[in-house]
């Protein structure tokens, strides 16, 4: 938040420098030899006390055999860059759980399907597991009413 605000007050003052600098670059006719000096020399000497503008600094990191481009090490691990690697890992295993939890109420609705068409049916279950059965289902030219 300090940053924001720091930079809009540079960035005001800037806007105040380039209109005092394109007042005095128009009126710099009338001003005399020692006067334009004097305001030169305090340019120069305001440009030298000036911060010099920080550039992103990246360098290559060799990670055995492979090249990396990485920022300064001096950025570290923010919250950032720690929620933008972990919110991809979260989603991902928030979805394993969600399609193991679905295929699961699938099968077991499945098997209740099964076992509800069994205990409905005029037939005990136990009938279905004898061998003798399906032998006097095909006899009967009846079709098999077998749950494989």
């Amino acid at each position: 938040m300090n940053t924001h605000k720091t930079l809009a007050e540079s960035s005001s003052m800037d806007r105040v420098g380039q209109s005092l600098a394109g007042l005095l670059t128009a009126a710099s006719s009338e001003l005399s030899h020692d006067l334009t000096e004097r305001l030169r020399v305090a340019r120069q000497q305001a440009l030298a006390v000036r911060k010099p503008e920080a550039a992103p600094s990246y360098q290559l990191v060799a990670q055995g055999s492979s090249l990396t481009l990485a920022g300064s090490p001096s950025e570290g691990l923010g919250l950032w860059s720690i929620l933008g690697s972990a919110l991809p890992l979260l989603a991902l295993v928030t979805g394993l759980v969600a399609v193991q939890w679905l295929d699961r109420e699938r099968i077991v609705s499945e098997l209740a399907e099964i076992d509800a068409a069994l205990l409905v049916d005029d037939l005990p279950p136990a009938a279905y597991s004898d061998p003798g059965f399906m032998q006097f289902m095909r006899q009967s030219g009846q079709p098999s009413t077998s749950q494989d």
